[in-house]
């Protein structure tokens, strides 16, 4: 939400900010916060699919396609990765092209290959290479 803006730190805000410090600093791999992001429900249904995905793996569009009984919904799995509001927490960035390829992200592929980086991913140019 570009308007949103924080009137009061709350506890769930610090618990929130002190989450995502620890992951960026490589000292946590699961996020433990109350989330509920707005949207529809395909949506929901992609971004619950992409909670399973475990620190330092990927998937696919097609896979995670197929884990919410979608195969066919590649392109519709990708636009509900764009609209993800809550990236990081919601992994979004462990979401791959069928071959391993780095494709879109809302912060930029730098900031893809950055975080995928510090799960222990293996980057060269835009692709997966372990």
């Amino acid at each position: 939400m570009p308007d949103a803006s924080v009137i009061e730190e709350t506890a769930l805000i610090r618990k929130a900010s002190r989450q995502i410090d620890e992951y960026l600093k490589g000292d946590r791999k699961i996020f433990d916060l109350p989330i509920f992001a707005v949207g529809t429900p395909f949506q929901q249904m992609v971004w619950e699919a992409l909670k399973t995905i475990p620190y330092g793996e990927t998937r696919s569009y097609k896979d995670i396609a197929v884990q919410i009984g979608k195969a066919k919904a590649c392109r519709a799995v990708g636009m509900a990765n764009n609209r993800n509001p809550i990236a990081i927490i919601i992994p979004c960035h462990r979401v791959i092209g069928s071959k391993g390829a780095l494709v879109g992200y809302g912060g930029g592929l730098d900031i893809k290959k950055h975080l995928l980086g510090l799960e222990g991913k293996k980057i060269v140019g835009d692709k997966i290479i372990s």
